[in-house]
């Protein structure tokens, strides 16, 4: 599969490659010149100073690059950080904690990793979780008792995520007040009215559309409930499925899910805490591509 890109300035194709790429590593770019899986208006090109004009357009496979693979040595962006909570910007395909599967390299103990360079043996308790191809900001508590007190006070938070959707939602702004229940074999939300289902409230709001030809539009998305998958199985079930979500629509180059925004009450200081990141480019450029 191939990704296609039109320059919109004069340049060289390896610094073009770099900044469009977000979230690719240099090494994998390099190597995708090297094998031949870059063209230039339809022509292989594997010339790194190759000069692109405006217009131009490059394609790229990236059937083995959709996100950056983590790796121990990964740092992560710390976007809070006081003694008591701090919050990273998670990327997308970077699990948040460990899973049964895949237990070295996550959100959790890269966090620890970095911070005990200085502070020995730092000590961090996830607050909340993302889902792995999901991207935005992730809190952990440096005590079990201020994770404990920010449970206390979760129905409080408020938490802002932005969705790029296939289509456009007919009804542009909205409440869906589906219940959920997961299913253990599928590990994969049924939405409707069950005996196991359990109550969940997503608000949405369309945002921006943008090229009626790729029929994708950006939807800003708040929880009341803070269900597994909720959100992806929400879209989903309107009929407006997010971008790059195998497991509730179509396989892309990254999921269009990100949290750009949280407020908590502070456990100790009782003060609002709002944080809020907005979501990198390689996120935006699924409403075009």
């Amino acid at each position: 599969m191939a990704q296609q890109y039109t320059v919109h300035q004069q340049t060289t194709l390896l610094p073009f490659l770099f900044d469009t790429l977000e979230g690719w590593s240099k090494k994998t770019i390099k190597q995708r010149l090297k094998n031949k899986q870059i063209l230039v208006n339809n022509l292989m090109q594997t010339q790194h100073n190759w000069v692109l004009h405006p217009h131009d357009i490059v394609q790229i496979d990236i059937s083995q690059g959709r996100t950056q693979q983590p790796n121990k040595s990964m740092t992560l962006d710390i976007v809070y950080q006081d003694a008591h909570i701090i919050a990273i910007h998670k990327p997308a395909g970077l699990l948040s904690v460990a899973s049964h599967q895949e237990s070295k390299v996550h959100a959790l103990a890269l966090l620890r990793t970095q911070l005990s360079r200085t502070h020995k043996g730092m000590k961090l308790w996830p607050v909340h979780r993302l889902d792995r191809e999901t991207s935005g900001i992730l809190l952990f508590a440096t005590s079990k008792d201020i994770r404990e007190a920010m449970m206390d006070n979760w129905s409080k938070t408020t938490k802002m995520y932005l969705a790029i959707v296939e289509g456009v939602p007919s009804v542009k702004a909205d409440t869906i007040t589906q219940p959920l229940r997961m299913d253990d074999k599928l590990y994969q939300m049924h939405v409707g009215i069950h005996k196991d289902a359990k109550s969940a409230i997503t608000h949405y709001a369309l945002k921006e559309q943008k090229n009626p030809s790729t029929s994708r539009s950006l939807l800003e998305v708040s929880i009341e409930t803070g269900r597994q998958h909720q959100i992806r199985a929400h879209m989903a079930w309107m009929g407006n499925a997010i971008v790059g979500d195998e497991r509730y629509g179509k396989k892309g180059i990254r999921m269009g899910l990100h949290a750009t925004q949280i407020t908590f009450i502070h456990p100790l200081s009782k003060k609002s805490i709002d944080i809020k990141v907005d979501a990198p480019r390689d996120f935006y450029r699924l409403l075009t591509s």
